[in-house]
């Protein structure tokens, strides 16, 4: 078996079922210790793969959530000002001033560590997830940058502060917005869609085993003949589980058999008051008969 294989294996033993294709990609990522951008659409499993990862290399997980406006404060590191200013008084009371006071409150003890400077100062190499890159402003992708190409930060300072392990990194995205060259170049890429019928129905049964196969079957035909429906937001992996597990609490074992507990249990895949309304009850009907 090929090293990417053993990788897949291992990810499908934590619940991940990844295609080859992703397979590969992470693992060629991991070889090269180079970050991994994982593009597609919202619910198609990137964040998962992440924790898979963590779980796989027995690593821990270091998460950043982008959005509009993130900076460097909020996302690599920024100075304890209060204990700052504590200390600053402290040391006026006692008359010292000058150039040791300022040194004293610009050490490490001052420095408050973000996710991506805490996931170069591990001792172990962490996963490093960012998540939602494209969220964030265009100007954030410049402090990635140095950080995704030597793994190191510069504080004025302190100076240069270089990693003590490297981390396995993978960025993903939606779509909001393009990504720069620089940011790609730097990266290996993959491109995640919703799975195969095939691929879903592994999902389900690594994630849901108590689940009889013909009900999972019908389970994973509606949710993707949901899909292919115009939607303002697309059924993802994670809400199909949640619409099987609904169907599992209630005891359903025929998707045809209760049309009522059918559209109540539409919640879980349905987010908006518009995509409900996009489904009435014969249209659920029609495709769970279809997905019989």
């Amino acid at each position: 078996m090929n090293t990417w294989q053993t990788l897949q294996s291992d990810l499908t033993d934590q619940g991940y079922i990844a295609p080859d294709d992703l397979a590969m990609a992470l693992h060629i990522a991991v070889s090269l210790n180079r970050p991994l951008l994982l593009e597609g659409a919202a619910g198609v499993g990137k964040t998962e793969i992440a924790r898979a990862l963590a779980a796989v290399k027995d690593a821990h997980l270091i998460r950043l959530q982008c959005y509009e406006g993130l900076d460097a404060a909020h996302a690599i590191y920024e100075w304890n000002y209060q204990r700052q200013l504590l200390a600053i008084r402290a040391s006026a009371e006692r008359g010292e001033t000058g150039k040791d006071v300022e040194a004293r409150i610009f050490s490490e003890e001052y420095l408050l560590e973000r996710p991506l400077l805490q996931a170069i100062r591990q001792d172990e190499p962490p996963v490093l997830l960012i998540d939602e890159i494209d969220r964030a402003d265009e100007e954030f992708e410049a402090y990635l940058l140095e950080i995704l190409s030597d793994f190191q930060v510069t504080v004025p300072e302190l100076g240069t502060l270089h990693a003590v392990s490297k981390p396995y990194v993978i960025l993903t995205a939606n779509g909001t917005r393009d990504l720069s060259d620089a940011l790609r170049r730097r990266c290996i890429y993959a491109h995640v869609d919703y799975p195969d019928r095939a691929t879903e129905l592994a999902i389900l049964d690594a994630r849901c085993p108590q689940i009889e196969a013909t009900l999972a079957g019908q389970i994973v035909g509606f949710v993707q003949a949901l899909r292919k429906e115009e939607l303002e937001k697309t059924p993802g992996i994670a809400e199909m589980l949640d619409f099987a597990a609904a169907l599992c609490g209630l005891g359903i074992n025929d998707l045809n058999d209760d049309p009522v507990a059918l559209q109540a249990t539409l919640g879980t895949l349905l987010k908006t008051r518009a995509d409900r309304a996009a489904i009435p009850n014969e249209v659920a009907q029609r495709l769970a008969g279809k997905a019989a």
